[in-house]
């Protein structure tokens, strides 16, 4: 059973299609979170990322995994409807495996510290038990300006 699925996931996150990237979080705690991406033929990066054998963007698995991110750190803010998480600086990414239709992407990302509106993280992406990128992400809480 999913802890928080798209609809509380979209309560949190201001990303709306096709740029909302996390479907469910199966776990979730103050340090520590997991959540999955299905990955469908019906993405839009689809039609021009390589039509004959179709992967998806690299960025966009880094884009998923500060998603899932930006949804632990503003699960801790008490007033997050004012608030937006950013994404700061990328470290150390690394792409081991395509990702493809139909895939699901298992994301797992942990607290490395959180200084003021700053929070790093590591994080690992998944299919089928299998590491396909893994990167550090350093977040940048904001205020959402309307």
């Amino acid at each position: 059973m999913p802890v928080l699925d798209t609809d509380e996931i979209r309560k949190i996150l201001p990303h709306r299609y096709p740029m909302l990237l996390v479907d469910k979080i199966l776990e979730l705690d103050e340090t520590h979170i997991v959540g999955i991406k299905n990955v469908t033929s019906n993405e839009p990066f689809f039609n021009g990322h390589f039509p004959d054998f179709p992967v998806m963007p690299g960025v966009l698995i880094i884009e998923a995994m500060a998603q899932t991110a930006g949804v632990q750190v503003l699960s801790t803010i008490p007033d997050r409807g004012s608030k937006l998480v950013l994404l700061a600086s990328v470290e150390e990414a690394k792409f081991r495996k395509p990702v493809r239709p139909g895939d699901q992407l298992v994301i797992t990302m942990t607290l490395i510290k959180r200084k003021a509106s700053l929070a790093k993280m590591s994080g690992v992406a998944k299919v089928d038990g299998e590491v396909v990128a893994e990167a550090t992400c350093m977040c940048e809480i904001g205020r959402a300006h309307v």
